[in-house]
């Protein structure tokens, strides 16, 4: 199964039927119009979002986005990142996974590191770009 089968971005406002198994929304604020009740999710994983000021920072900065990737890198790099990282991949171990934002431009956005980082290593994988991004 390739990255794109196993790993899917996608906008938390996009349609249910494009999901592939586990919903995780990754973000770290509520999105929206959103009712919980009706957001689908198996899990919000607020622990492996950028933090609130690297968030903030790359919303006053949005072309800077490898400066955002190295920031953001960074942070999952710490140790209270591990678990929530595994967690994403155990998902990843039992089937598909489907990452949601509200962000508009999922390719430059935190999804796009984040499935840098999920997939880094992997036989097959289309280096360490954002593109493919589901």
């Amino acid at each position: 199964m390739s990255d794109e089968q196993r790993l899917r971005l996608l906008r938390v406002y996009d349609d249910h039927s494009l999901r592939h198994g586990t919903a995780v929304l990754a973000d770290r604020l509520w999105p929206r119009g959103v009712k919980k009740e009706q957001a689908g999710l198996a899990r919000w994983a607020k622990a492996i979002t950028p933090s609130n000021e690297l968030r903030q920072w790359y919303h006053s900065n949005p072309g800077l986005f490898a400066e955002f990737d190295e920031r953001y890198r960074a942070e999952l790099a710490q140790p209270g990142q591990a678990a929530g990282l595994d967690e994403i991949r155990e998902l990843l171990g039992a089937g598909p996974v489907t990452l949601l934002t509200a962000a508009k431009h999922i390719e430059t956005s935190h999804l796009a590191v984040l499935k840098a980082v999920l997939t880094e290593g992997e036989a097959g994988n289309a280096a360490n770009s954002p593109r493919g991004c589901g």
